[in-house]
């Protein structure tokens, strides 16, 4: 079985999914194939709407269910961080090198940059702190500047495979034609991997 985890490095909710994606999948004997991806051209190619351009009421809410979310997961988190929205595609990227490289983890690399983002209050933008995150799951940090053509190419092509597969938000998991959209709906993921 194969999970497609479409997700964006400046999620809050991908977030706070951790490396819960990657414990489901290995529960069940499941492949995960990460596919980070512009959000913000998903949201524009699906009908969505930035958070930037949200009604107050939805903003507001979106707060709430963030730290509803942090709460339950006992997960620190900066509901307004000093770097967001921030340019996803450079952590996307060097995600792309490290699946491709594979000497480290990768769950731990996503839930590293994601967690400087939304608890640390760093610019994953940056290559010094994507380079410390690369270290920290067990990659080599010159992966940061690795194959970024190649980066580039795949950071477009899984924003193209999400919206055939019907994606419009993150983190969004999806086995075969079965969809499951959000941080919150990883337990239905599993009960579903368990059942087929």
């Amino acid at each position: 079985m194969q999970i497609d985890y479409y997700f964006s490095t400046i999620s809050p909710f991908t977030y706070l999914s951790g490396t819960r994606p990657a414990q489901v999948a290995a529960k069940h004997g499941a492949s995960l194939n990460y596919k980070p991806l512009d959000i913000m051209g998903l949201f524009g190619r699906t009908g969505g709407t930035p958070p930037k351009d949200r009604h107050e009421n939805r903003k507001a809410y979106r707060l709430t269910e963030m730290r509803r979310a942090a709460a339950k997961l006992e997960m620190p988190i900066n509901l307004q961080p000093a770097h967001w929205p921030t340019n996803a595609a450079p952590s996307s990227y060097a995600i792309i090198a490290a699946v491709r490289d594979g000497s480290g983890d990768v769950a731990d690399l996503v839930a590293g940059l994601t967690r400087a983002c939304w608890a640390e209050e760093k610019d994953i933008a940056q290559d010094e702190v994507i380079g410390d995150c690369l270290a920290a799951a067990g990659f080599d940090r010159t992966l940061v500047d690795h194959d970024m053509m190649q980066g580039a190419e795949t950071y477009a092509r899984n924003l193209e495979d999400a919206v055939k597969a019907g994606a419009f938000g993150a983190p969004f998991f999806i086995v075969g034609e079965e969809p499951f959209w959000g941080q919150d709906r990883i337990d239905d993921l599993d009960a579903y991997l368990a059942a087929v």
